[in-house]
């Protein structure tokens, strides 16, 4: 059982940056792909980023490649996403998902249903 809880969200302008924060709980925190969604009002959940539990493979959705950086300390449970030169399209909720396991296949690691935990979702608003 994993339990994740997101932080770092807030109200910024169009070019600032937002570094979230997704803490977990647990003892096997490295034997987990983290995973970050975002879904923007009336949209579908849809695949920002992806970390394996040693941080060594990376994944990133086409629109954030360039301008979002993950980073994971598995020492203290914790997954970041550095989003820089925000625009307003990255206006969402953004979460944390874990998934027991390493995966390489980047159609599997996008998909919602591949990650069994999720947390409560933070909050990024990018003001024009």
């Amino acid at each position: 059982q994993v339990q994740l809880v997101e932080s770092g969200g807030g109200l910024v302008q169009t070019g600032d940056s937002l570094r979230l924060s997704c803490a977990a709980s647990g003892r096997t925190f490295s034997m987990y792909t983290i995973g970050w969604f975002r879904q923007a009002p009336g949209k579908e959940r849809e695949f920002v980023a992806a970390f394996s539990g040693t941080g060594g493979t990376t994944f990133y959705v086409d629109s954030v490649k360039g301008r979002f950086t993950g980073s994971r300390d598995n020492a203290k449970n914790t997954v970041f996403l550095q989003m820089n030169s925000l625009k307003p399209n990255d206006t969402a909720v953004y979460y944390c998902a874990a998934a027991q396991g390493y995966y390489s296949d980047y159609l599997r690691i996008r998909r919602t249903g591949t990650y069994a935990y999720w947390g409560q979702g933070t909050q990024v608003t990018i003001s024009s």
